[in-house]
């Protein structure tokens, strides 16, 4: 079993730090500046004017020697690159997969894959549906579903897998009516929507076994597969003594493919891929990623980048950096509970998720009580958070059922130190001393899609 870091015995970090980066605290006033001048959005933030940058893990990781050693090993022809006979291998030797198709970035994926197997009036069931993944499925005219387990929207109950789908749902979905509009089900590992909880090996036994009894494929965003993986050995029984590398295997043995941001459990800042068993979609793929992506071997990406991949992804199955990785989630979820600030527990593989309903029980839904904590965090501190809730998946998701609402503090990989998670703890614990004096918000601008990305806010009543 993995050490469990606490407040007084952080986890250690199993690197050296070769190369630094300056970063500095604006003074309130130049905060508050910044503030107006993005619409309270801190996606409209400059990076220079963030001290720590919690706002996503996704292509913010610091790559290692041997990475940046690879990228001077780029083969850029345009075709049949030596790196993509790397990367190629590395993905099968991991996953399994015959045919692997790289692409830009995780969105790429969902994209290429969502355009061919979904279609108008289809239904894609998932545990919980990310912003990009969800906007692709209705993008095809699809209905994106949630069936993440009743314990995923309970954040103060214990159970160790949030993550997991509502078998008995699925079931239902699949026997029912709406059965034949189902082209694919999904599987997010782990589930970031819900304050990235893992799912079990269990549950994707099970999903696989419904998939294939009613001939569905099963596909699975493995985006935080190492991490997923390090906390099934952690959590869940009989798996403690199994390295990552073998628990993911079987998890890629139950599905039919995966597609992966390469920006999380790869360590590359851009990257990602498609991977399936299923040879006539592969071939289809291509000839779309060719059209917008670019050529089969490069997918998008400078071959270089490939290379990083490569070594990125069997970098993100040791299991002292995954100890280290979690660890630091845990340390500061650790240090956010011994003040009882409320955060999602069990903490999760990424981030740490503070609960917006009972952070701030003063605000109403109409005053975006979790774009107002975000926004606070960033004006007692210069921490850049981000939103998980209504704004992200809008009004008709929080009607729906939806109950979360949740600011995540996404932690990048290899990046910060204990004495900078100590500092985003103190941060929360000023705005969590002062909260009923967070005043709401209003949106005053923003697109039909995707709306957290560009729209802008002003005070409530201001």
């Amino acid at each position: 079993m993995a050490r469990v870091p606490t407040v007084n015995d952080p986890p250690v970090e199993p690197y050296r730090i070769k190369v630094v980066e300056s970063i500095a605290l604006l003074s309130p006033e130049e905060r508050e500046r910044a503030l107006q001048r993005a619409g309270y959005n801190l996606f409209n933030i400059l990076s220079e004017e963030v001290y720590i940058d919690l706002l996503t893990d996704s292509g913010t990781s610091a790559m290692s020697d041997r990475q940046w050693a690879g990228m001077m090993l780029g083969d850029e022809a345009y075709a049949g690159s030596r790196n993509f006979v790397h990367f190629e291998s590395t993905v099968r030797e991991l996953t399994g997969y015959p045919h692997i198709i790289p692409t830009h970035q995780g969105r790429a994926a969902e994209h290429l894959l969502l355009a061919q197997l979904a279609h108008p009036g289809a239904i894609v069931p998932n545990n919980m549906h990310f912003d990009t993944t969800r906007a692709h499925v209705i993008r095809v005219g699809a209905k994106p579903l949630d069936l993440a387990v009743p314990e995923a929207y309970d954040c103060e109950s214990p159970h160790p897998f949030k993550g997991d789908i509502e078998v008995p749902k699925l079931t239902a979905l699949l026997e029912g009516p709406a059965g034949p509009s189902v082209p694919l089900v999904m599987v997010t590992l782990t589930n970031n929507t819900g304050g990235g909880q893992p799912v079990s090996l269990a549950n994707v036994r099970e999903v696989s076994s419904i998939c294939r009894r009613h001939g569905k494929p099963l596909y699975l965003d493995i985006c935080r597969w190492a991490e997923n993986a390090f906390l099934i050995r952690d959590r869940e029984a009989g798996e403690a003594q199994r390295s990552v590398r073998e628990i993911g295997r079987e998890i890629f043995d139950l599905a039919d493919g995966a597609l992966m941001s390469a920006k999380k459990d790869g360590l590359v800042n851009m990257g990602g891929f498609i991977a399936t068993r299923d040879a006539r979609l592969a071939a289809r793929l291509k000839e779309e990623l060719i059209l917008f992506e670019g050529f089969p071997t490069y997918g998008g990406l400078a071959r270089r980048d490939l290379e990083a991949i490569s070594i990125g992804l069997r970098e993100a199955t040791d299991e002292r950096y995954l100890e280290h990785r979690i660890g630091q989630v845990r340390f500061l979820a650790d240090l956010l509970s011994s003040n009882d600030i409320p955060i999602m527990h069990p903490p999760g593989g990424h981030g740490v998720y503070l609960d917006v309903h009972r952070f701030l029980p003063n605000l109403t839904a109409s005053q975006l009580p979790g774009q107002a904590l975000s926004v606070e965090l960033y004006r007692e501190g210069g921490v850049r958070s981000v939103e998980v809730g209504a704004i992200m998946f809008g009004e008709e998701e929080a009607a729906s059922g939806r109950t979360l609402e949740l600011v995540r503090l996404a932690i990048p990989r290899r990046v910060y130190t204990e004495t900078h998670l100590r500092y985003v703890a103190e941060v929360v614990r000023r705005v969590w001393d002062r909260r009923t004096t967070v005043r709401g918000l209003r949106m005053v601008e923003a697109p039909e899609n995707l709306r957290h990305f560009t729209a802008r806010f002003a005070p409530d009543g201001g």
